[in-house]
């Protein structure tokens, strides 16, 4: 799981995520680095999305 947010359009605390398959996962992550938009990577089992008021 890749988590990241576009600064111009996100708060800084604020995660989209994206899954990917390990065949993929280092590209989509220099994709989103170039960018300034990747803030971690995570294993999906150890993602916990977070509580958003419920």
């Amino acid at each position: 799981m890749l988590a990241w947010n576009n600064p111009k359009l996100h708060t800084p605390e604020r995660r989209k995520t994206w899954l990917a398959c390990e065949e993929h996962r280092e590209h989509l992550s220099q994709f989103l680095g170039v960018r300034g938009f990747l803030k971690d990577v995570v294993p999906l089992a150890d993602w916990e999305a977070p509580d958003e008021g419920r």
